[in-house]
């Protein structure tokens, strides 16, 4: 399972980290709280805006996730479960249908009324082209990228798939979350429970560090290749 520390070697900053963008602006978190940003037509222009100079859109896959594709091309990898919108795990080569993305991706947009779906590059054409807010084209409903926000519901399937494949690992290794945000982290207690080795790579400390078999607090773009390398040797 992979949070937002795997991406900051591409460029794109953390949310919860020393730098990260809570600590750095509190007020930052109402732009992806989904309450805020359905009353508040100022959030949304303030969320898009975000979004169009979001580093996601530009950034590229670095070592770290390079090294987990070697990992799945092995035979080793089961299921990538990703708290990332940024898509970088699929552009660096891992298999599109192994990547579960429990937050969504920031790539679609989605209509809160109608559900009619876009894309990401659209709705900044449109912010381009002086709509500050862009509105559905088909029913005029509130568009938002397909991600989740605070206070939205995670896609149940795709966590129900995550719960069957942490179930039957044998290895459940979490790279740089903090292992704060439920019910992503409760997968880390549900791997011991179900018996799987706990390793984490994260800088800072986590709650679930008295049950993992191995803490790795190097930096993630060398620590993930060299665990990789560990593992296929």
């Amino acid at each position: 399972m992979t949070g937002a520390g795997i991406s900051t070697d591409s460029g794109i900053p953390d949310f919860r980290g020393p730098s990260g963008l809570w600590r750095n602006d509190p007020d930052h978190e109402k732009l992806v709280t989904i309450d805020y940003y359905l009353a508040d037509p100022d959030i949304r222009r303030r969320s898009w805006q975000f979004r169009r100079d979001s580093p996601a859109r530009t950034a590229v896959p670095n070592a770290a996730h390079l090294a987990l594709v070697e990992l799945e091309r092995a035979g080793l990898l089961d299921r990538l479960v990703t708290q990332n919108i940024d898509g970088l795990h699929q552009k660096a080569g891992s298999s599109p249908d192994r990547v579960l993305e429990l937050h969504g991706n920031m790539s679609g947009v989605l209509c809160v009324r109608c559900e009619a779906r876009s894309t990401l590059a659209e709705a900044l054409a449109r912010i381009d082209g002086g709509e500050p807010d862009p509105a559905c084209l088909v029913c005029g409903g509130i568009l938002k990228t397909t991600t989740v926000m605070f206070g939205e519901a995670l896609p149940g399937e795709v966590v129900a798939e995550a719960v069957r494949a942490t179930e039957r690992s044998t290895t459940f290794v979490a790279i740089g979350t903090s292992l704060q945000v439920q019910p992503a982290a409760s997968l880390a207690g549900l791997a011991v429970r179900s018996g799987a080795r706990l390793v984490i790579v994260n800088a800072e400390p986590t709650p679930y560090d008295d049950f993992a078999t191995e803490l790795i607090r190097d930096p993630i773009g060398e620590a993930v290749p060299q665990l990789v390398a560990r593992f296929t040797a």
